[in-house]
């Protein structure tokens, strides 16, 4: 239990205890005492922590809130503990104010547990899947798949530090009419690169990276291929090809600092009979039907929408919905009590009939959970960035990484809530100043490293110094700050919301160098200087696990 969650235990414990007395006292009436919410105030003036459970009370205690609130306060014993001030404010918010004495145990805490500072058990490790990207292995990544990618890793990385015991999948769609058309779209350019007239599918790839392909085929294969059946050609075009794209992928994930733990294929789900075996059991239990030679299964009797939806063709082909109820029932068969997809916003009619499928097979569609992510807009020089000077189509993620690197790329991808539309600055991105917010972060943890070699001091400091010397709003305002690191990470797992982290870690940066400005670390006074380079490395710990968790390096020198 992290320092912040046992002083809220600590308050939590008081507070009953003041019921109970007043109940005793006959002051109080209550059958049972409701689960009320310690938080930290928006604004520090209203203390340290806020307690909502006057308002909470109200109705069955027959009371005006603020009076529950001020008898609570009445018996709320502060002896002993670090709250030096209870206060009555609004409609019936108790506020906590806290003396600075626990603050001086955080700096040791933090040197001590070092890279795992900001660790919880709040996860309690239960089983997370998180899948994300899973782009089609027929072309380049671009930029939605940015935005999943860096999402889809630094949450996975921040349930993981919240005791969650988790897995990152990519899924592989490596069959299907997409596939259909990339061996036909291989097929044509092998024609063509040959300089022999073969028509290009309408609906092909026209990537350059298909002719680049094909290219490292003619290179390897020549002309083998030409007098071969059309259905075998495509085939061991594909399966070069296929491999060809999944390592491109692997390669580019990896370079953008994403890795997989498992990477699933599709063909796996048709090939062990998986999705024949789903659609067996939704026909036993009446939610498969026949329409006009099509198999429909009933996702309408879940709610999810009016319609119901095909999952086998009138040809005998399973729909990607169908492979999709198999992938899901997949996933919870292998133990899973979570499981969390990224998904593009376009698939957002797609979720409520997954989650009637997952009911359908068996499971709770409580435990899948869906976040839709929205579009990415790049600007440079204030204009849109529409066309990929090299591709001549999307911009790709190799690209955005050769031009801003993979920090300002990560970190820009997670500024936002998923759920907003992001515009990414270029400029912005590749700015050295404080107006660049990855800059402003990295350049804070650069200054520390700098500050600490300066010193000439071995770590660790804070353990050995004058801590109670830190009596400064600044020190004492970033000590506060590290604090609130493993509770911030909890709340942001449960809520999955990365994007804290990134707004975290501006915030202690913005405190770092308020700090900094108002507090000479290199004194003369060697006993002040200690303290003071306790909290300058107890900050670079901080900050360091915070970028890491982001995927975002944290640079020595800037």
């Amino acid at each position: 239990m992290s320092l912040v969650e046992s002083l809220k235990e600590n308050i939590r414990k008081e507070i009953i205890n003041a019921l109970e007395v007043n109940k005793a006292e006959g002051k109080l009436q209550y059958s049972e005492v409701p689960n009320f919410v310690i938080e930290v105030p928006r604004e520090k003036t209203h203390g340290d922590f806020a307690v909502n459970i006057a308002m909470l009370m109200s109705k069955e205690a027959k009371m005006n809130p603020r009076q529950i609130a001020q008898l609570i306060a009445d018996k709320y014993r502060q002896a002993g503990t670090c709250v030096e001030k209870v206060e009555i404010a609004g409609p019936g918010f108790i506020n906590f104010y806290l003396n600075s004495q626990w603050l001086y145990e955080v700096l040791p805490l933090v040197e001590e547990e070092d890279s795992n500072y900001g660790s919880s058990a709040a996860g309690k490790n239960i089983k997370v899947q998180v899948e994300f990207v899973s782009a089609n292995p027929t072309g380049l990544l671009h930029m939605g798949n940015a935005r999943g990618a860096a999402l889809g890793d630094s949450l996975a990385n921040l349930l993981a530090k919240a005791g969650y015991s988790v897995t990152k999948e990519f899924y592989i769609n490596d069959t299907g009419n997409q596939i259909e058309n990339f061996g036909k779209s291989l097929e044509a350019r092998y024609f063509q690169e040959l300089g022999l007239e073969f028509p290009f599918p309408e609906e092909g790839y026209h990537g350059k990276d298909i002719i680049d392909t094909v290219h490292r085929i003619i290179a390897n294969e020549g002309k083998a291929y030409l007098d071969l059946e059309q259905d075998e050609r495509r085939q061991k075009l594909v399966a070069i090809a296929l491999d060809e794209k999944i390592n491109a992928i692997r390669a580019g994930l990896r370079n953008f600092g994403v890795e997989y733990d498992v990477w699933f294929k599709e063909t796996t789900l048709h090939d062990s009979g998986a999705i024949n075996e789903v659609i067996e059991q939704l026909k036993e239990q009446d939610l498969i039907y026949e329409h006009e030679g099509a198999l429909w299964f009933r996702s309408s009797r879940f709610g999810s929408e009016d319609k119901d939806e095909v999952v086998v063709r009138s040809n005998g082909t399973p729909t990607y919905f169908a492979a999709d109820i198999a992938y899901h029932k997949n996933k919870f068969d292998r133990g899973f009590d979570w499981v969390i997809n990224i998904w593009g916003a376009d698939h957002h009619g797609h979720v409520d009939r997954m989650k009637g499928a997952v009911q359908a097979v068996g499971y709770n569609p409580d435990n899948l959970t869906v976040i839709l992510m929205q579009l990415v807009r790049l600007f440079r020089g204030g204009d849109i960035v529409r066309m990929s000077k090299r591709t001549g189509q999307y911009i790709t993620l190799m690209e955005l990484v050769e031009e801003v690197g993979k920090d300002a790329a990560r970190y820009f991808f997670v500024l936002r809530n998923p759920d907003s539309h992001l515009d990414f600055d270029l400029d912005l991105a590749k700015q050295e100043s404080s107006e660049n917010p990855v800059y402003y972060v990295q350049y804070a943890h650069a200054r520390i490293c700098s500050i600490l070699s300066a010193s000439g001091e071995e770590l660790p400091i804070a353990h050995r110094s004058q801590l109670s010397l830190l009596k400064e709003k600044a020190e004492l305002d970033l000590i506060r700050k590290i604090a609130d690191l493993p509770d911030e990470i909890a709340q942001a797992a449960k809520a999955l919301e990365p994007h804290r982290l990134a707004r975290y870690a501006h915030d202690l940066a913005s405190n770092f160098h308020t700090f900094y400005n108002n507090c000479r670390v290199l004194t003369d006074d060697q006993e002040l200087k200690k303290a003071r380079l306790g909290l300058v490395n107890a900050t670079r710990i901080t900050l360091r696990n915070v970028l890491t968790l982001l995927g975002v390096s944290a640079p020595e020198r800037m």
